[in-house]
């Protein structure tokens, strides 16, 4: 066994940049790990370190050959409270010079160790960033002062303090540890080896903190395994609500018990199925008096946020008092940009119904349930989306003023989306096909589908059945009024 030829002395603070200097040093001169004899000194920084040279090359110079993860690793080691937190480093500097793939071999022990003591250092450095609480105490100037006791497992003070000294720049506050005490000054940060646990300090904020974790707490989603997990119990001693924890936890059972017997009743199954549909409170000034004042407030709506990227509101068309109105789902990218009802390909096929209905649309009133153009897009192209609940409830407001003005004798009703507006049904519209069923405005409603399923018919024999029908709906209503 070989003699230890070399004994290193670490100071308790800077221990990390000096054992990095004595490393270097070491290094330089090929001292292998078994001839080091890493010791830390029990006084404060200055101590003669063995093979200190202020011009000794740093590592990762030509000299040495060192992966950056690998220097990660060891700034983590040195901070863990283990006897060779020292000598383990040195020893994997020293075999990464002539193991290249040290690094990466999962099976080795010294880099096995290596990881664990990191994720054990990062580990503790996680809880003292979430578990450090600060009191206030007398300060000397005019920037306010803090005080806080923490018990960290490793020695991590040094390393973590920086994270305070940047989220709390604007005080001044100091951490004692039982290895140390960080004190950050007018943004200045240092650190000390003397150390003194802060007096008990009453905080008022720290009621308010209480009440409010009482009122969070909820008992229905307590693990107490899982809760001592993320805050070990030793932590519970400098936390302010730790005394209430206890209590919590012993009454949770109950408390949840008396939350469900507490629990709202459900109103009838009608009332949920009816609640979207229902007529949202008018404002003052939305009842418009005349159809110049009506459209100039359908221009203008902002009910939902659909305005936001449609291009503008398209308003229905058609004679005042039309004895048919035609409602369909909501403008395409043509009708967007044109400002009218279906001028589009959808809007084509309509024209073609109408004539096969013996119809002038001239005549008729049409419009839309949903008055802006909801899309997303694919490249530069507008992708045409359905409009949801909520977007069809904040128009059915529009609509209905316009079935006020018109005061049509029938409305055809094309697509679920027009169907679930002026019925409140939208749903199995083929089995549906050219009834007629009640609106919630007044007059009868056929329905029937929308032309632009005509467009998506892949076969012709189908498209051709949707144009019938949707013909035969419009011949339906023409014999109706």
């Amino acid at each position: 066994m070989s003699a230890v030829l070399e004994r290193v002395l670490l100071p308790r603070l800077g221990f990390a940049a000096a054992w990095r200097e004595a490393a270097r040093g070491l290094l330089l001169r090929r001292v292998p790990p078994e001839q080091v004899d890493w010791q830390r000194a029990d006084d404060s920084p200055g101590l003669p370190l063995f093979g200190a040279n202020a011009d000794t090359p740093v590592i990762g110079d030509e000299e040495f050959r060192m992966p950056r993860v690998l220097l990660g690793l060891i700034e983590d080691v040195l901070c863990a409270n283990v006897p060779d937190r020292f000598s383990l480093p040195y020893r994997a500097v020293w075999r990464a010079q002539a193991e290249r793939h040290l690094l990466g071999d999962e099976s080795d022990p010294d880099m096995a160790r290596v990881r664990v003591l990191s994720k054990l250092v990062h580990r503790d450095a996680h809880k003292m960033k979430a578990f450090v609480r600060f009191c206030e105490e007398a300060s000397h100037g005019d920037r306010r002062a803090f005080a806080a006791w923490f018990e960290p497992d490793h020695f991590i003070v040094e390393a973590t303090a920086p994270f305070f000294a940047r989220r709390f720049g604007d005080v001044d506050w100091r951490i004692e540890t039982p290895s140390g005490c960080a004190v950050c000054t007018n943004g200045a940060l240092r650190f000390s080896a003397e150390t003194q646990k802060p007096a008990a300090l009453a905080d008022p904020t720290e009621d308010l903190w209480r009440t409010y974790y009482t009122n969070i707490f909820n008992p229905a989603r307590l693990k107490v395994k899982a809760m001592q997990s993320e805050m070990p119990k030793k932590y519970w001693k400098n936390l302010p609500e730790a005394g209430l924890i206890p209590g919590l936890v012993a009454s949770a059972e109950q408390r949840v018990i008396a939350m469900r017997g507490a629990e709202a009743t459900l109103p009838a199954a009608r009332s949920l199925r009816m609640e979207p549909y229902q007529q949202p409170a008018a404002m003052a000034g939305d009842v418009a008096p005349d159809r110049r004042d009506l459209e100039q407030q359908i221009l203008d709506c902002t009910r939902c946020l659909l305005h936001c990227n449609a291009t503008q509101a398209v308003r229905g068309e058609g004679p005042d008092r039309a004895a048919i109105m035609v409602v369909g789902e909501q403008p395409g990218d043509q009708e967007d940009l044109a400002g009218s009802p279906f001028v589009g390909p959808a809007g084509r096929e309509l024209d073609a119904a109408f004539a096969a209905a013996g119809l002038d649309r001239a005549s008729t009133f049409v419009t839309n349930a949903v008055k802006h153009f909801k899309h997303s897009m694919r490249g530069k192209r507008r992708i045409h989306e359905r409009p949801g609940i909520s977007e069809i409830v904040a128009c059915k407001w529009w609509l209905e003023q316009e079935v006020a003005l018109v005061r049509p004798r029938i409305i055809v009703a094309l697509g679920a989306t027009a169907s679930l507006a002026v019925i409140g049904n939208g749903t199995a519209i083929t089995a549906r096909q050219g009834q007629i069923e009640q609106s919630l405005f007044g007059p009868p409603v056929i329905v029937t589908g929308h032309p632009a399923a005509i467009l998506r018919m892949p076969e012709a024999a189908h498209a051709d059945r949707l144009r019938h029908e949707l013909a035969g709906a419009l011949r339906t209503a023409s014999r109706a009024v």
